[in-house]
């Protein structure tokens, strides 16, 4: 090495620093790479990332592989530039040479190339793989001999060295990443995407139409209160029973109503043998759960019961629906019915109307793990009924009772504490 020219010297040092920004690149290039992305492009039979996954199947040997072909261009670089450096400075061209080769190993061969190498990881790894992988077969006896000796001490610490965890994602990772697709899935998308993943969070009690407002036959009533019952529903089921509605006996379809009306009124016989037996929902049943449970046993309507077995109200099919897709045009309307903007900013809700419903119309964040309703919430927070009107500070928001009749609060008056800066 010594007798050989300046110029060859000069060569190959160039081209052992091009080697090792190849080797720096392609480790950051593998390391970056999505694997998700890897294992979509892979299953389009993508060459580059068949050979990329390979390769990635055993980090502990694709890492050995080039951190032992980096070091090994490193120190001959390191090896040829102090020749050079002594030809030229003498006795303080060692370290010359150390100083600038530090320099330019950083700059050329370290950050530049790793930077690109994060910034476009597939056309620095995919194309790298096309040397990485005879480079690895050549040197897999080396490669092979110093992880068995690295996988030894990383087994010591309780660690397995042939791969780290599965690569699954959690519901609030893949939240994340839904929310981060950008123009990539459009803004509906996402949102049903979304409400999909919050169905699990979601259970049949926060989305039912409480027993209050449930519309429905009472087999106790006369033959004319019946009929004019069925005549005012709007409802394509109803449900029946006798005395209340703890006492629901099934379901009547409004599409076999023909069956039950006879010339001289009510056929209570054929009413009795056109009701469908009903479909029972635990109150804590996930959303998730029971759009599975409709699914499976073809209902779309439940009767939503307590613990006791109490009738606590209905849920439909098309109420989860709902919180996927977003609500139809007649929930809108109801919505827009019990929610009134004033001039002042504050708004004007019903007590009736459920807290998830406000805090969607509102984008407000009412706690909902306690009582679904605005009136519930109040009364449990000022724990008592009110003699009068009174008025409530609950986070950022100031709920004042308007209208309260007995033990129901009726009308509120309601802002957030953004509005009231505003």
């Amino acid at each position: 090495m010594n007798d050989a020219p300046l110029g060859i010297l000069f060569s190959v040092l160039v081209a052992l620093i091009v080697l090792s920004g190849f080797f720096s690149s392609s480790e950051t290039g593998m390391m970056s790479l999505n694997r998700y992305r890897l294992k979509h492009l892979q299953k389009n039979k993508h060459r580059g990332a068949i050979r990329a996954g390979k390769l990635l199947d055993r980090p502990d040997r694709l890492i050995g592989l080039i951190l032992i072909g980096n070091n090994l261009v490193n120190f001959l670089a390191a090896s040829i530039a102090a020749v050079v450096a002594i030809r030229l400075w003498g006795d303080a061209g060692p370290l010359i040479s150390a100083v600038a080769l530090t320099l330019i190993v950083l700059v050329f061969a370290e950050i530049t190339p790793k930077t690109i190498a994060a910034l476009y990881p597939e056309k620095v790894a995919f194309p790298a793989s096309l040397l990485l992988v005879p480079l690895m077969k050549l040197f897999y006896p080396v490669v092979a001999l110093v992880n068995a000796v690295t996988n030894g001490l990383v087994k010591l610490f309780g660690i397995d060295p042939t791969g780290g965890d599965e690569d699954h994602l959690s519901p609030e990772e893949l939240r994340t990443i839904v929310t981060e697709a950008g123009h990539f899935i459009p803004a509906e998308h996402r949102a049903m995407l979304l409400n999909i993943l919050d169905l699990e969070e979601v259970t049949v009690d926060d989305i039912m139409v409480p027993r209050t407002d449930v519309f429905g036959i009472d087999l106790d009533d006369s033959d004319e209160e019946i009929l004019q019952a069925i005549q005012n529903s709007s409802h394509t089921r109803l449900p029946v029973w006798r005395d209340n509605i703890n006492e629901i006996i099934g379901m009547l379809h409004m599409r076999n109503i023909s069956r039950v009306i006879a010339k001289d009124g009510l056929d209570r016989v054929a009413l009795d043998r056109e009701i469908e037996e009903p479909y029972f929902v635990p109150e804590s049943t996930p959303l998730h759960t029971q759009l599975m449970n409709f699914q499976q046993k073809k209902r779309r309507l439940g009767v939503v019961i307590d613990e006791y077995g109490e009738v606590m109200g209905l849920v439909a099919l098309e109420d989860i629906l709902e919180e996927i897709v977003g609500e139809f045009t007649s929930s809108l309307s109801e919505a827009a019915d019990s929610i009134f903007a004033q001039r002042d900013g504050s708004f004007i809700i019903a007590g009736a109307t459920t807290i998830r419903d406000i805090n969607k119309s509102l984008d407000w964040e009412l706690p909902t793990d306690g009582p679904k309703t605005l009136s519930g919430l109040m009364l449990e927070f000022l724990e008592s009924f009110p003699d009068g009107n009174a008025g409530m500070t609950l986070g950022n928001y100031r709920l004042e009772i308007l209208q309260l009749e007995g033990n129901v609060v009726q009308v509120v008056k309601a802002r957030s504490a953004g509005e009231e800066s505003a």
